[in-house]
């Protein structure tokens, strides 16, 4: 699948098959959203496979019910990122604009993107969840403290093929001065 195909065909998927997910495509995936830069090249993003079904179930019950339900037969991978270091001068742990900590979160989301493109190329889709009960997800896969929960994205194969919504005009997103 080439690169532009794998973008326009990736949604937002509410609805999967019941499939299993290898572990090999996961590690697959991963790597390849290693990819993406970072702060620095320090890399704080983090990913925490649930495949077992008891780690999908304890990190769906940390899920609200209509995210619950939108994932069901998808498995689940948690992204945090390591807080305090990607936006931060290290050395004195002080940040280095105004933005601090939101720069682990950049980095964080330039991976996810790379990691929807890579499962979409398998044949495979994701639905990001930001709703989630942050400290039932840190206890359910072992997550330390000093990494920040970011979503839960359930993986799976897209039982539905819901078309691309609408995109805004490119006057309303974009100035040219």
């Amino acid at each position: 699948m080439e690169l532009k195909e794998a973008v326009l065909s990736r949604r937002t998927i509410r609805a999967y098959e019941k499939t299993e997910i290898k572990e090999s495509d996961v590690k697959e995936i991963i790597a390849f959203a290693q990819n993406a830069p970072s702060w620095k090249n320090s890399q704080t993003g983090r990913y925490y496979a649930a495949l077992s079904e008891e780690k999908i179930t304890a990190v769906k019950n940390a899920l609200p019910a209509f995210n619950q339900e939108r994932s069901l037969n998808a498995v689940y991978i948690v992204v945090s990122f390591k807080k305090r270091i990607s936006g931060f001068d290290t050395q004195n742990d002080t940040a280095a604009n105004e933005c601090g900590d939101e720069w682990g979160a950049y980095d964080l989301g330039l991976q996810n993107m790379l990691l929807m493109l890579k499962a979409r190329e398998l044949g495979l889709d994701t639905l990001i969840m930001g709703l989630r009960d942050s400290q039932a997800i840190k206890k359910a896969v072992s997550i330390p403290e000093d990494e920040e929960v970011m979503a839960v994205i359930a993986l799976g194969k897209r039982a539905q093929n819901p078309d691309m919504p609408p995109r805004k005009n490119l006057d309303e997103i974009l100035s040219i001065q």
